[in-house]
């Protein structure tokens, strides 16, 4: 059975709250979250970070697919997006806040990061994430199809970054192609920065 995906703003509230919580259990152990945020409460945190970035991006400006119910949910950002620093602007002292005592190691590991994303318009995967529960059932690829389909209409390509590396081959597999690779400061973990379309 072909999993029910919804998009923003057509997101009830209940299945943002549970997209949500997808994303701090898809995130709890992830190697680029523990490398930014403070260890005290860092489970509080992690859901804090991803929730901001789910309404306050995703669903403000941003793009949001969300497959059945919100057991996976992908957040994107694209050209066509209102006044970006508008909307990151307000986000960085609420993530240097999460981060605590690693705002500074979150702020360094930015500004390397910033080096290797791209300088012209693109569609910009940021989060993605399967509850634990429901992965291995092919919902990654239901909730980031549309946001490759939109992209490819739209004539853009599709950037993002993981600092996880069984995540590549994955991405690979979707069209993306390993445009950097780089470790973050303060022994962070290694990340790669893939693209799809125009310069992938």
């Amino acid at each position: 059975m072909s999993p029910h995906v919804n998009k923003s703003p057509d997101i009830t509230e209940a299945e943002l709250t549970m997209c949500a919580d997808t994303l701090k259990q898809a995130f709890r152990n992830y190697s680029l979250m523990l490398h930014f945020l403070d260890e005290d409460n860092r489970p509080t945190r992690i859901h804090e970070y991803q929730e901001a970035f789910l309404r306050k991006v995703g669903m403000t400006g941003g793009h949001v697919w969300s497959a059945d119910g919100g057991v996976a949910v992908s957040v994107w950002t694209a050209p066509d997006m209102q006044d970006p620093a508008a909307v990151f602007g307000p986000l960085a002292g609420e993530f240097e806040r999460l981060a605590g005592a690693r705002a500074e190691v979150m702020e360094a590991s930015e500004a390397v990061m910033a080096k290797s994303r791209p300088q012209t318009p693109c569609w910009f995967l940021g989060t993605v994430g399967v509850h634990p529960g429901h992965q291995g059932t092919g919902l990654a690829r239901a909730v980031i199809e549309p946001g490759l389909e939109r992209a490819e209409a739209e004539g853009y390509p599709v950037f993002l970054e993981t600092s996880d590396e069984k995540n590549v081959e994955i991405y690979q597999r979707l069209g993306f192609k390993v445009t950097a690779a780089y470790k973050l400061p303060f022994d962070g973990p290694k990340t790669y920065a893939m693209m799809r379309g125009e310069g992938g």
